[in-house]
Formats: structure tokens, sequence, C-alpha cells
């Protein structure tokens, strides 16, 4: 069994819960929607942090331009970059998936205007934390962005490469496009537009980038003890973040969002 088999085998209970976690019974409505896209946005905003980290350690961003000592890694991180940062839009043009998802929310009727807040704060130099408290994020969400960041900060480019690689990988299982698809079906095509988000989601994340993002890992960390344990403790770090978020999303929707029978939605 190779390092990054018993990595896998280590997260696997953690994976097992977020894959059969409560949340997905309580998305039962175009409201309940709103209330899990307004926390997860942030999921997908800080995922492309780890990105760019990554991209930094790995590539080198510094003019007069030096080549990159991690051949492998530079040629993996800028693939995935191209598709995560410029991918097709479905409208004939390019965007990131972020943009994606936001455009998503917005089709869909739910609020950005907290991640739109903490985006207008960051362009004219408010910290990060300054960022988030000023836009009134939920509590569960700056502790999730805290976590991601509390691991860039740390400096450690294995564990950065294992957050990004185990703490985002194919966490949203097949009855989520089910429950997204039965939705949309009844809103008239409000989610459409997340449904592409799903669709390419899939495609790059889920399958191509998935597995350069743990040939990554195996590169980065290769034959160093410290380094998979880094790595691992990273991992397991960011899944039980997103087991918190979660945790937070459905109770959110519990004590804001009514059971369809009770206003009258079949």
């Amino acid at each position: 069994m190779t390092e990054l088999d018993r990595l896998g085998e280590a997260l696997a209970p953690l994976r097992k819960q977020l894959l059969n976690h409560r949340l997905y019974g309580r998305l039962h409505s175009l409201d309940a929607m709103h209330v899990f896209m307004q926390h997860h946005v942030f999921a997908v905003w800080d995922f492309m942090s780890l990105l760019k980290s990554l991209q930094r350690e790995l590539t080198c961003l510094d003019v007069p331009w030096r080549p990159s000592p991690s051949r492998i890694g530079c040629r993996l991180i800028n693939e995935i970059t191209l598709g995560e940062e410029s991918d097709d839009d479905g409208h004939g043009a390019f965007a990131s998936h972020f943009d994606i998802y936001v455009s998503a929310m917005e089709q869909a009727g739910a609020d950005t205007s907290t991640i739109s807040s903490v985006l207008a704060s960051l362009e004219v130099g408010a910290s990060r934390d300054a960022a988030l408290a000023a836009a009134s994020a939920p509590i569960p969400v700056r502790d999730f962005v805290e976590t991601t960041f509390s691991i860039i900060e740390a400096g450690g480019v294995c564990a950065v490469a294992s957050a990004f690689t185990f703490g985002r990988e194919d966490l949203l299982p097949d009855v989520f496009q089910e429950i997204v698809s039965t939705i949309n079906s009844n809103s008239d095509g409000r989610l459409d537009r997340f449904e592409f988000y799903l669709q390419r989601h899939i495609e790059l994340d889920g399958d191509q980038h998935s597995g350069m993002a743990r040939k990554l890992v195996e590169e980065l960390c290769g034959d160093d003890a410290n380094r998979w344990q880094s790595a691992r403790i990273a991992a397991v770090r960011s899944l039980q973040s997103r087991l918190h978020l979660w945790d937070a999303i459905a109770d959110r929707i519990d004590s804001t969002v009514p059971e369809p029978f009770l206003v009258g939605l079949s």
C-alpha cells in the first residue's frame, strides 16, 4: 500500500460522514438551496485561494522569471489553474468556477451581497478578518475560512496541497445532483446555472483535476514521513471543518426554512 493509499484510508471515515450528512435531507426547496449556496460559496472562494497559494509556491510569478524547481508540480498546478480560473462558462466565453457559482446564485435568487461585500472590502485593502466581519458573514463561514487560511499561512506546501486535494475532492454525493435536478424542475429552471456548475465540477474537479491533485501530493511528499504527516493533519482538519460547516448549514435550514408541507407545497 502506498502512502497515498494510506492517507485515503485514514480519511475514509470522515469522507463517509460528509457523503451521508443529514444536510442533504434538508435540501427540500429553492429556499433551502439559497441557504446552502450562501454558505457554500465561501468554500468555492477559499478553494481558489488554496489553488493560488500552490501556484505561487510551485511556479515563478516574479519578474525576472526563474525556472521552477518542481517541473511536475509546475505543470500540474498550471493545468489545474487553467480550468479552475478560466473554464468554459457555457455562454461562449470563459470564467472561473467561482464566477460561474456566483452567476448560479444570481439566477437562483440567492443573496450574493455577503460574498460581494467581502470581495469589495478585500479590493480596497481590508484584511480578511475585517472583510468578513464587515460583511456580517456567518460565524460558521468565518470558522471554515479561518481553517483554510491557517493552513495556507502555515507555509507548508504539502499541507496546502493536501487540503486542496482531500478537503474538496468529490464531496458532493450523487444524491445532491438528484436533489438539485428535482428542485430545478419544480422552480422553472432557476437552478439551470447551478446544474451547469455541478456538471463542470464533476467533469474537471471530480475526474481530471482530482487525479492530478493526488499526483501532486505524492510528488511533493515523496518519501518524507514528516511531509506525509503534515499532509494527513491538513486533510483531516479540512474535512472536519467541512463537517462543521455542513452541520451549520443544516441547522440554519432547520431554523429558517419551513418544510414544504407547511407552506402548501408538494
